[in-house]
């Protein structure tokens, strides 16, 4: 067990944890912490270059570098004294050090040598310099501003080449080998056929524009991450590190535990509150899944299964207000929107996502005749409030001011102030010295690959900015599909799934807006119905085979199949899918009056229902054949509606209006769902369901 995690169960929060859920977690040092003793820097220094001499003078660089990007940013964050562009430079500058300090050329024995750290330090200086040339000489830029010299294009090509190898060390081959596409396509521009035709660009331009430009690597896109991202991870390390995590996952086992499946209930809940204050999926599944995973397997579920449960459940929280993902404070900057009416819009989606969730494990436990929890194996309610209720103070603050359109990252600083007051006002949740430096370590490590991602895909801007790509790939959408929303839409999804092989969340979200959302927003959707629908695509990364991020992390916890554990996610994160297809074709997103959002809400459940049935052929008792046919056509009747009436008029010249199949097909769900309730217990079909407690002996 990692000192870190030591730590966490041990001194911070585990009165609100029983001994079955400490003593059956099973823990994944590799997706959390470097194993060994000492502080975390010291750990990440010997990861990074083994029991040599000279690794605890690494240790402390590495600590410095964590502790002046954490002061940095709260600086800037309490005085807004530095302009954009330099905010800018010095937070990746500071990235860039720590990741070639951090993060190994390759886990194979080269990329760890002294050797190789001796290349990387000679990428750090040639980081100090491109991120110190633009500052210093930041008044002749401006003046010589489309006419730069050698010098300024040179740079920014080492700068480009800095954080391609940056992004595939800390993100992953892929997006550095889709950027390198992109600068080729700008460049070889004659070349291409047909409307992807443009004049061509050169190196000396892209290079210039994308380093110097408004528009590409110090661009928006970084600078939300510099703005608001970098304080809510600082929080999620904060909480994790004061015991918050074992205060949530207490009281979500509380609330579910002795149901059928209470743990898988357990960890829906316990992702649900955690997600929604750290936003990150992987982060999630590292924190809340060596608890609820393994007892889980330990009541019956299949390891898969249980990988996948927590990895779907742990995605969600990207999608779940208050704190929402990178990807949702990027949206706020691109659109104008204020942050809180994004916050507004996704509440009911997201808690629908989760009931789907909690729904397809209910099923689950039900079909399987999986019981719940006995009441010694779980924590006690006054028990758990009683240790952790200050938890819940910074988030009612950060609630509260981000609906009172607080800027986030004023709001964020404060909801961390607050929190950091609360926990050292109680025994069991003050950090030591050591503990603080560890915050501001955590918070650096969880930053490197967002900042890094963000930092790349303003090169792919910059390419569509100059080319043109982005109208063009709209027009060709909107022609090809001839105008068709429902095919547009299932394009998307179709290259979300594609990005989402080697991009993570955010940087899907950012490529695919780019060129996918001209096209949406061209089809009649608002933009902040096409950004959301594109950013819950996005989702599918953690969760979709053949590359699934949170489902792999949780295999590895649960000692479970990658693969399979994959393909147990994506089925219990259906929502995912069809959720969207609901914010284009109704008012779920409160585009319209209140009764039309409800109505749109309590069928678009309905429908969920009726997929979770047709999917898992149960609900009460085994579906038929004929009964899944019927529930999945009413389920798309649902949620689809306006499309059912386009094609009604087509075929048949006659237009019963969109409201007429919501409502149809709702009532085929809900005589069905009432068929399964009257018939549970006959034919036969069902087995034994989930009678009594699972007893401390049994589990």
């Amino acid at each position: 067990m990692s000192q870190a995690r030591r730590d966490i169960i041990e001194e911070h929060g585990s009165d609100m944890l029983p001994d079955s859920l400490k003593e059956g977690a099973q823990l994944q040092e590799e997706d959390d912490t470097p194993a060994g003793e000492g502080p975390l820097w010291q750990r990440l220094a010997a990861a990074r270059l083994g029991d040599v001499p000279g690794v605890r003078i690494l240790g402390v660089v590495i600590l410095a570098l964590a502790l002046l990007l954490g002061a940095f940013q709260l600086y800037i964050g309490i005085t807004f004294s530095l302009d954009a562009r330099q905010q800018r430079l010095t937070h990746l500058l500071l990235i860039l050090a720590l990741i070639f300090l951090m993060v190994p050329a390759s886990k194979k024995p080269w990329g760890r040598s002294r050797l190789m750290l001796g290349v990387d330090l000679l990428a750090v200086l040639a980081a100090v310099v491109v991120s110190i040339y633009p500052i210093v000489n930041a008044r002749a830029l401006a003046q010589r501003a489309g006419a730069y010299e050698t010098t300024d294009w040179v740079l920014g090509l080492v700068m480009t080449l800095l954080l391609l190898e940056a992004t595939r060390r800390t993100v992953g081959w892929f997006m550095s080998v889709l950027v390198l596409a992109f600068m080729f396509y700008a460049w070889a521009g004659p070349w291409f056929p047909g409307d992807f035709r443009h004049r061509g660009v050169t190196i000396e331009r892209l290079s210039s524009y994308v380093y110097l430009g408004n528009d590409g690597i110090l661009g928006l896109t970084l600078g939300v991450v510099v703005t608001f991202v970098f304080i809510f991870v600082l929080f999620g390390a904060l909480l994790q590190k004061t015991g918050g995590g074992n205060f949530f996952i207490g009281l979500a086992f509380v609330l579910t535990g002795r149901s059928p499946g209470g743990p898988a209930k357990g960890a829906v809940v316990g992702s649900a509150l955690m997600g929604s204050v750290s936003g990150t999926a992987i982060g999630n599944v590292a924190t809340t899944g060596p608890f609820t995973i393994p007892m889980m397997k330990k009541v019956g579920y299949k390891p898969n299964e249980a990988a996948g449960v927590e990895a779907a459940a742990s995605t969600g929280g990207q999608i779940l207000p208050p704190i929402m993902g990178a990807g949702a404070f990027l949206m706020a900057e691109r659109t104008g929107i204020p942050y809180a009416e994004i916050v507004k819009v996704s509440i009911i989606p997201a808690l629908m996502y989760f009931a789907t969730v909690y729904l397809f494990v209910d099923i689950k436990a039900r079909k399987r005749g999986i019981s719940g929890m006995s009441r010694d194996m779980l924590p006690k309610f006054g028990e758990v409030m009683k240790h952790g209720w200050h938890f819940l103070a910074p988030l009612v603050l950060l609630v509260v001011l981000l609906l009172q359109y607080v800027p986030p990252g004023r709001a964020g600083l404060f909801a961390t102030a607050a929190l950091l007051v609360v926990a050292m006002l109680r025994a069991g949740s003050r950090l030591s010295l050591q503990d603080l430096l560890e915050v501001f370590v955590i918070a650096a490590r969880n930053t490197l690959p967002v900042s890094a991602a963000c930092a790349i895909a303003g090169v792919i801007i910059g390419v569509v900015g100059l080319t043109g790509l982005g109208l063009v790939i709209s027009d060709t959408l909107v022609t090809a599909f001839a105008g068709s929303l429902l095919l547009t839409l299932l394009m998307v999804a179709l290259a979300s799934l594609i990005l989402g092989v080697g991009l993570p969340v955010t940087a899907s979200y950012v490529v695919l807006i780019i060129l996918a959302g001209p096209a949406l927003e061209q089809l009649g959707l608002a933009v902040i119905v096409t950004h959301l629908i594109v950013y819950w695509y996005s989702q599918d990364s953690n969760v979709t085979p053949p590359v699934a991020l949170a489902a792999f992390v949780a295999a590895g916890i649960a000692g479970a199949k990658p693969m399979r554990s994959a393909v147990s996610a994506w089925i219990f994160a259906k929502g995912l899918y069809f959720i969207p297809l609901m914010m284009a074709y109704s008012a779920l997103l409160l585009t319209g009056p209140a009764t039309q959002v409800v109505i749109a809400a309590v069928t678009g459940m309905i429908a969920l229902v009726g997929v979770a049935m047709a999917i898992e052929g149960y609900l009460f008792r085994r579906t038929t054949v004929i009964e899944r046919v019927l529930l999945a056509i009413a389920a798309v009747m649902v949620m689809i509606a306006p499309e059912w009436d386009g094609w009604s008029q087509a075929l048949f010249g006659f237009s019963p209006g969109s409201q007429a199949f919501v409502w149809g097909g709702t009532a085929v769900c809900v005589a069905l769902i009432a068929l399964q309730f009257i018939g549970r217990g006959r034919h036969g079909q069902a087995p034994s369901e989930a009678r009594g407690e699972l007893s401390t002996s049994t589990a």
